[in-house]
């Protein structure tokens, strides 16, 4: 396997070489394999930055990864094409996770690579932090692919992160950046937060009657037990007084049918969060865009113990800001007690630094690249 992947990569490089002959134009490209539309940081630098550059979107998902279908492999071979003769092209990079083109190639050293990480904040070990365990990653295929390799910096919401990314990305923190996601900018902008509210209403009048509860847990490769505890908090649910929506991770394999159980397909976790009043997680970094909105938080924890063996967690669980229960009949209740919303502020302010004109701050960064 390792052999295979050397050779393929030594071929890449071959060919890369007479792409990078190519003369580099006024050009930004964004890469993601989070999803195959357009994020809404993307959009947001997009929107800045396309007056002055080139700007140029590559999002596409390898569903399955390095075990996916032949045919779905070859397809995604052919897109790195794309996104080689764009990189071989462009001043700029910006990725929102690990991207093997832009790691495994070797770069024009005029080519900046700016890491620009998917998640807010961190909750849960990645990359190089959880290797050969669990969920991790094999280090052999890690270590032939260059997972995280060529980055020029990446950016971290806070210097409180910059040890959890330094790991996963294993690079020195000197390379790590204190710049807040583009999508910071939406969660007190009053007329995106009208906006999106009136979708949601326009689309579900009857969340308007009660106060609405946001269920949005982080994807586990294994799911049956998870399956059981959902429909544990759907049976101790008090549909009388609270909507309860449901907001499973993408790649999420678990049909819910309860129809008392909403979940707004149309609309993501992030939109859902302008009509929430409470929210519940358990690993999910979603935790640190509600907290900005001052939204309660709960933590449906039943596989702590269990998820810090397969998977691990880069914070101090007890430090989490709101009620903490391993059982959905506990975790009901707590919505009845009172909740401290000094700690949550002191929670965000610690983990998510700044707060204001975040697009703006990483454009004119973007920039400096540019010239």
């Amino acid at each position: 396997m390792i052999v295979v992947i050397k050779i393929f990569i030594l071929v890449l490089n071959f060919i890369y070489f007479f792409i990078k002959l190519l003369p580099t134009q006024n050009k930004v490209v964004m890469i993601s394999r989070q999803s195959n539309k357009v994020n809404t940081d993307f959009k947001l630098l997009g929107k800045k930055l396309k007056d002055k550059y080139k700007v140029v979107y590559l999002c596409k998902t390898l569903e399955g990864g390095i075990k996916s279908k032949w045919s779905v492999r070859i397809k995604y071979f052919f897109h790195m094409f794309r996104q080689m003769y764009h990189l071989a092209t462009s001043k700029v990079c910006i990725l929102d996770t690990y991207c093997p083109t832009v790691s495994i190639l070797r770069q024009k050293k005029s080519l900046t690579v700016i890491q620009m990480w998917h998640s807010v904040g961190t909750m849960k070990l990645f990359g190089y932090a959880v290797i050969d365990r669990g969920e991790g990653s094999n280090y052999k295929i890690a270590d032939a692919m260059k997972m995280h390799k060529n980055y020029t910096f990446a950016c971290a919401a806070s210097d409180a992160y910059k040890d959890h990314l330094s790991r996963g990305f294993n690079i020195p923190k000197s390379m790590i950046k204190t710049f807040t996601l583009p999508r910071i900018d939406l969660l007190t902008d009053k007329k995106h937060e009208e906006k999106i509210k009136n979708k949601i209403y326009t689309k579900y009048p009857s969340l308007k009657d009660k106060p609405n509860i946001i269920f949005a847990p982080t994807f586990r490769k294994k799911e049956a037990s998870f399956n059981r505890r959902l429909d544990e908090l759907v049976k101790n649910f008090d549909f009388k007084k609270y909507n309860l929506i449901v907001k499973l991770h993408p790649l999420s394999k678990i049909k819910i049918t309860n129809k008392k159980v909403l979940t707004a397909k149309e609309f993501s976790t992030f939109d859902m969060l302008f009509v929430a009043d409470k929210l519940i997680s358990d690993y999910s970094c979603i935790i640190y865009e509600a907290g900005v909105r001052n939204i309660p938080l709960y933590f449906y924890d039943y596989d702590l113990d269990y998820y810090k063996t397969i998977r691990g967690l880069a914070i101090d669980y007890n430090e989490l800001p709101g009620y903490k229960c391993d059982n959905a009949k506990d975790l009901v209740k707590s919505f009845e007690k009172e909740y401290d919303y000094a700690y949550l502020k002191k929670f965000i302010n610690k983990y998510v630094e700044n707060r204001v004109n975040c697009t703006e701050k990483l454009v004119k960064e973007i920039e400096r690249y540019m010239k």
